[in-house]
């Protein structure tokens, strides 16, 4: 999600659940061959399992990039096929290109041909007039011939005119069922679903027809749902069992990513929704809110906000 999962998102939830895979932001792969790959693609040890989303068109191009993070260190390359913004439109990549699923095989191929690491492709379950069974039939059948394993699906079409990116997450309606066809049509394939999945319990009511869930806003805004993905999803230990102890194994690492040049401020507005629903949650929100961002500012502003809540 832009502008939402950067390294300091998934750092704070990674100390929520140790075993959730991770995605970083949609970065282009001009940017990573051109640009300030450390920036853009680097990440912390502790992160892993992780996966950076790519976008782009070009074949030469996305396999480059593909080199470039594997190289870093990612467990995943995943080809975002699936945002509907006109400035993504523009660059010939994202959902727009469900309908060149050729092209997407080409770039499919050209990046498992450079790594030896999983590469994932992201998608619609259909854009604008092609939405059957039948278009999104054709897509998966032309890029999972080119290589490509696992495919996530958000659940809904895009109108790639007349709607923005946030109504294009809203208007038009879930399908989930078309997901589930998919996986019985493709047993082969990993298929993952996406899409208002709100809590675990609607994770595993999905997971019993699909191989995997992805929860993007609904962990985003209330992130303690992701503390027990480790025992409900995995069959593991949860790390903690209440939000304080969460905050509180933070604070170190929070210090080390100030030291590093972080501002407290670019760590907070991650963690706003983590009392979400709870005693206090207001306060906690509002005290970093008003604090976070103000020179100097340091871990021990968290400690205080931590103190507001019950």
């Amino acid at each position: 999600m832009m502008d939402w999962t950067d390294r300091y998102c998934r750092g704070f939830h990674r100390f929520i659940t140790r075993h959730a895979l991770l995605y970083t932001e949609m970065v282009t792969s001009g940017a990573v061959v051109f640009g300030d790959r450390r920036h853009l693609v680097g990440f912390d040890e502790f992160e892993h399992r992780i996966a950076v989303q790519l976008g782009g068109s070009k074949p030469d191009e996305l396999a480059q990039a593909s080199a470039i993070c594997e190289q870093f260190g990612y467990d995943e390359i995943n080809l975002n096929v699936g945002c509907p913004s006109d400035r993504v439109q523009s660059g010939r990549f994202g959902a727009a290109l469900m309908a060149e699923p050729e092209l997407v095989g080409e770039c499919v191929s050209a990046m498992r041909s450079t790594v030896k690491i999983p590469v994932s492709v992201k998608c619609r379950i259909g854009i604008d007039d092609h939405d059957e069974d039948e278009d999104l039939e054709r897509f998966v059948d032309i890029v999972s011939s080119a290589g490509c394993e696992t495919f996530i699906i958000h659940a809904r079409k895009a109108w790639l005119q007349g709607l923005s990116p946030k109504e294009n997450r809203e208007i038009p309606p879930l399908n989930y069922q078309r997901v589930y066809r998919l996986k019985q049509s493709h047993p082969e394939l990993e298929i993952h679903i996406n899409g208002a999945i709100a809590d675990l319990e609607a994770a595993k009511q999905h997971l019993q027809h699909v191989d995997g869930v992805m929860l993007g806003r609904a962990a985003y805004h209330n992130p303690f749902i992701l503390a027990s993905v480790d025992s409900q999803i995995y069959g593991k230990p949860d790390r903690f069992d209440n939000r304080k102890a969460i905050v509180e194994a933070m604070l170190p690492w929070i210090d080390q990513q100030l030291a590093a040049g972080a501002r407290l401020s670019q760590i907070t507005r991650h963690m706003l929704g983590l009392f979400h629903a709870r005693p206090g949650a207001r306060k906690w929100r509002r005290y970093l809110s008003d604090h976070a961002h103000l020179d100097n500012a340091g871990s021990d502003i968290v400690a205080k906000a931590l103190e507001l809540v019950s």
